[in-house]
C-alpha cells in the first residue's frame, strides 16, 4: 500500500493545477450567465418572468453539475471519471463554438419554456460541465496521496479550493460590467469564453493525463457501495441531521441574497448595477469562510450576525425612507455580509470528511437553488407584499438556534428570543403596509400598489400607482384636473408637444409602450386610436378599475399585453403618427427597446413623418446620448425636450427625446424653443442587440428629476 501511495504521490498533479482549473472554471461560469441571458433579451423580452426562468435554469444546471460530480466520484472508477470528464469538456467546447453565432428562435406564447429550452441549446452542456468541475477536481485532489494520508478527518486543504472557486466567481463578477461588457460585443464575448474554455480544457487535460498513471491509487480511495469505505469515520451528529443543516444554511444565504437585492431595488432605489454589491458580499463570505477558521472565531461571527439582524431589523421597522439611500443600502448589504458569513462559516465548521465532499457540495447547491426559487418563484405567488427580507431575517435567527443548540440553555433562550423578535417584525411589516392602500397585486413583474390620499393643495383626492419605488402615474379626482395629463406627460413635455403638434388636427394613431395609469390617453380626441403595450398583465385591470384616463378618453383605446418589441414584430405596420417609448423609468431598463434593431422596428410602424418619443427621465442614467446615436445611424433628427414642473397641475420635470424625419415638425417654434443640445460621451458606442453597456452613461451624481 505504501508503495502505491508513493507512486501516486510522484504522479499526482500539483495543487496549483487544481487551483488554476477551479479558478478558471468558476470565472467562466459567471461570465457565461450574463452573456447567455443577454442573447435571449431581444427574443423573449425584458420581462421578470424571463429573468426568473434564467435564474431557475442556472440554479438547476448548477445542481445537476454537482449531482454529476457526486455520481462520478461515488459510482465510477478513476479511469471512467477521467474519460467521462474529458469527453464532457470536448463536447462542451463544441457546443460553445456553435454558439458563437447562434440561430435562435423562440415562441412568445410560452416564454418560460422557451427560456429553458434556448438556454439548454445555447449553454446547457458547458454550464453543467463547468458546474461539475469544481467539486469533481476537489474530490480528485482530496483523494491524492498526501491528503489521504493526513491524520485529520476533516482535512481543510480540499475545502480551501472552494474559496478559490468563489474568488474566481468574484473576479468575473467585477470584471464583466466594468471591463468586458463596455468594450466587447456579445459575439466577441462568446469568442473570449470559447478561448477561456479551451484553456480550461488544456489544464484539466493535463490533470487527467497525470492521473492516468495514478488510476490504481485513486480507485483504491474512491467510495463505492460496499460498507468498508467510511466505517471508521466518527460522526459528531447524525448524517441526516447534518445534511438538513447543510441545505438549510445554504438556502438561508441564497434567500437573503435574493431578498436584499429585491428589497433595495423595489423599495429603496433602482441603483444602476446595484445587484453587483450584494452578490459581491455573498461570494466574499464563501471566500472568507472556507479560507480557514483561525482569523474568524465563532464568537465574532455570531456577534456580527446579531449586529446584522439588529441593523436590518431596525431599518425595516423604522421604514426605508427614515434614512438616506446610501445609509440604507450600506446597512442592508452589511447585514447580508454578516448573516451570510454566519451561514457559510457554519457550513465550513460542519463540513464532512473529504470522502463525502461531493455530497456536501450537492447539498449546498440544493440549498442555493431552494433559496432562489423561494424568493423568485414562490414568494410572488404566495405573499401579497415584499415581506421576503423580514422572513429571511427570521429564518437566519432560527438557524442561530440550531447552530448554538449545543452551547447551553442560555444560548438557546437568547436565540429563541431573537427569533421571536424577527417574527414580530414580519407582523409589524404586514400591519404597516396597509395605510392609504386601496389595491395591491404581486406577480413575476413585481408589486403594484395603488394608494389614495387627500391632497389639501388640490382640495381633492389623489390616487397613485407605484411599481416598487417607481411611480407609474397619478390622477387628481377634481373635475377640472381629472382629465389633465399629469406627472411626466404635461402639455409642455416632449410627448405632449409631439401629440399636440404632429397632425394638424386630423385623427391620430398613437402607440404607447408602457401603460401605467393610462395618463397619455388624456390626449385622445374623437377619431383617434391609442394603442398601449404593457408586459405586465396586472396593469390593465388596475388602470381601468382605479383610474379613469382610459374610460374617459374620447379616443378608441386598445391594450396589447406582452413584451412590446415582440408584439410589434408580430403585427402588421400600424402607421403610428406618434410612438411613445415609456419604459425607462428605473435602472432595470429593457435595453432591447433602445437599440438600432428596435428603432428599425419602430420605423416600420410609423408614418413617413411619424415621431418616436423616448422617455429618458432617469436619476442615474443619461439615456439621451444613446437615442441620439440611434437617430444618427438611422438618418433621423432629434429634439431633446427637458420640461419644467407645474405644481398647479401636478406635472413633474421630465426628459424626452423626439426622433423623426419630419424637418417641418422640428422647425416649429414651440419645438425649437424647448429643444436642448445632446452631448455624446466619448466612450459611448452605438447600442445594438449585440452590444450595450450602462457604464458609459452612468451619471456621476444622481438627477432627482424622477
Amino acid at each position: 500500500m505504501n508503495s502505491q501511495l508513493s507512486s501516486h504521490s510522484s504522479a499526482r498533479p500539483s495543487g496549483l493545477r487544481y487551483a488554476v482549473a477551479i479558478f478558471l472554471s468558476s470565472s467562466l461560469l459567471f461570465l457565461i450567465e450574463p452573456i447567455a441571458a443577454k442573447r435571449l433579451l431581444p427574443l423573449l423580452g425584458g420581462s421578470a418572468a424571463v429573468w426568473t426562468a434564467c435564474l431557475v435554469f442556472f440554479q438547476c444546471a448548477l445542481l445537476l453539475g454537482y449531482l454529476l460530480a457526486h455520481w462520478l466520484v461515488t459510482r465510477a472508477g478513476a479511469r471512467a471519471q477521467v474519460t467521462a470528464y474529458v469527453a464532457l469538456l470536448v463536447l462542451s467546447l463544441g457546443q460553445l463554438a456553435i454558439g458563437i453565432s447562434p440561430s435562435l428562435r423562440a415562441s412568445p406564447a410560452h416564454p418560460i419554456l422557451s427560456v429553458l429550452w434556448l438556454l439548454t441549446v445555447l449553454i446547457g452542456l458547458p454550464f453543467v460541465t463547468l458546474s461539475a468541475t469544481s467539486p469533481l477536481l476537489q474530490a480528485w485532489y482530496a483523494r491524492s496521496a498526501d491528503v489521504a494520508n493526513t491524520t485529520t478527518i476533516n482535512a481543510p486543504r480540499p475545502y480551501r479550493l472552494f474559496a478559490v472557486s468563489n474568488a474566481g466567481s468574484l473576479l468575473a463578477l467585477l470584471v464583466y460590467p466594468w471591463l468586458i461588457e463596455p468594450r466587447m460585443s456579445l459575439h466577441d464575448q462568446t469568442v473570449a469564453v470559447v478561448a477561456g474554455f479551451t484553456m480550461l480544457a488544456v489544464v484539466c487535460g493535463a490533470i487527467a493525463y497525470s492521473m492516468r498513471s495514478a488510476t490504481t491509487a485513486l480507485a483504491a480511495t474512491t467510495p463505492d457501495p460496499t460498507p468498508a469505505t467510511n466505517v471508521a469515520e466518527p460522526r459528531t451528529t447524525p448524517d441526516a441531521q447534518n445534511r438538513v443543516l447543510w441545505v438549510a444554511l445554504a438556502a438561508c444565504g441564497s434567500l437573503l441574497l435574493s431578498a436584499v437585492t429585491n428589497h433595495i431595488s423595489q423599495n429603496v432605489a433602482t441603483l444602476p448595477l446595484f445587484w453587483i454589491i450584494p452578490l459581491v458580499a455573498y461570494l466574499l463570505t464563501f471566500v472568507v469562510a472556507f479560507s480557514g477558521e483561525r482569523w474568524q472565531p465563532r464568537w465574532l461571527v455570531l456577534t456580527l450576525a446579531l449586529a446584522g439582524l439588529g441593523g436590518a431589523g431596525y431599518v425595516l421597522y423604522k421604514g426605508d425612507l427614515s434614512m438616506s439611500i446610501p445609509r440604507v443600502t450600506g446597512v442592508f448589504c452589511g447585514a447580508l455580509f454578516a448573516l451570510c458569513l454566519f451561514c457559510h462559516s457554519e457550513l465550513h465548521r460542519r463540513r464532512p470528511p473529504p470522502q463525502q465532499l461531493t455530497v456536501f457540495y450537492f447539498c449546498l447547491a440544493a440549498g442555493g437553488a431552494l433559496g432562489a426559487i423561494l424568493v423568485g418563484v414562490v414568494a410572488p405567488s404566495v405573499l401579497p407584499g415584499n415581506y421576503d427580507l423580514a422572513i429571511g431575517l427570521c429564518f437566519a435567527a432560527a438557524l442561530g438556534v440550531a447552530a448554538t443548540w449545543t452551547s447551553g440553555a442560555v444560548a438557546r433562550v437568547f436565540w429563541f428570543a431573537v427569533t421571536a423578535a424577527m417574527a414580530w417584525l414580519v407582523l409589524v411589516q404586514v400591519r404597516n403596509d396597509r395605510p392609504n392602500l386601496i389595491a395591491r397585486t404581486r406577480n413575476f413583474y413585481g408589486t403594484l400598489r395603488v394608494t389614495e390620499t387627500s391632497e389639501p393643495e388640490y382640495s381633492a383626492t389623489m390616487r397613485r400607482l407605484d411599481h416598487g419605488v417607481i411611480m407609474h402615474g397619478q390622477q387628481i379626482f377634481r373635475t377640472d384636473l381629472r382629465q389633465t395629463p399629469t406627472t411626466y406627460y404635461g402639455r409642455n413635455s416632449g410627448v405632449g408637444l409631439a401629440l399636440d403638434l404632429c397632425c394638424n388636427g386630423r385623427p391620430r394613431r398613437v402607440g404607447v409602450i408602457g401603460l401605467g395609469t393610462g395618463t397619455i390617453a388624456a390626449y385622445g380626441r374623437a377619431g383617434d386610436v391609442f394603442r398601449f403595450y404593457d408586459i405586465n398583465p396586472a396593469v390593465e385591470p388596475i388602470a381601468r378599475t382605479y383610474f379613469t384616463y382610459l374610460r374617459d378618453s374620447p379616443a378608441r383605446i386598445e391594450v396589447a399585453t406582452g413584451d412590446a418589441r415582440i408584439s410589434l414584430a408580430a403585427e402588421p405596420p400600424q402607421r403610428y403618427d406618434v410612438l411613445a417609448i415609456d419604459a425607462f423609468s428605473g435602472d432595470a431598463i429593457p435595453v432591447h427597446l433602445i437599440t438600432t434593431e428596435a428603432l428599425s422596428l419602430y420605423r416600420r410602424h410609423l408614418t413617413p413623418n411619424g415621431i418616436v418619443a423616448f422617455h429618458v427621465s432617469n436619476r442615474f442614467l443619461d439615456l439621451a446620448p444613446v437615442v441620439e446615436q440611434l437617430a444618427e445611424r438611422a438618418g433621423m433628427k432629434t429634439a431633446f425636450i427637458s420640461s419644467a414642473d407645474n405644481t398647479k397641475q401636478n406635472v413633474y420635470t421630465s426628459d424626452w427625446v423626439l426622433v423623426t424625419a419630419d424637418t417641418v415638425f422640428l422647425s416649429l417654434p414651440a419645438v425649437v424653443t424647448a429643444s436642448e443640445e445632446i452631448t455624446i460621451p466619448r466612450r459611448l458606442r452605438l447600442w445594438t442587440d449585440d452590444y450595450n453597456s450602462l457604464l458609459p452613461i452612468l451619471r456621476m451624481r444622481s438627477n432627482d428629476s424622477t
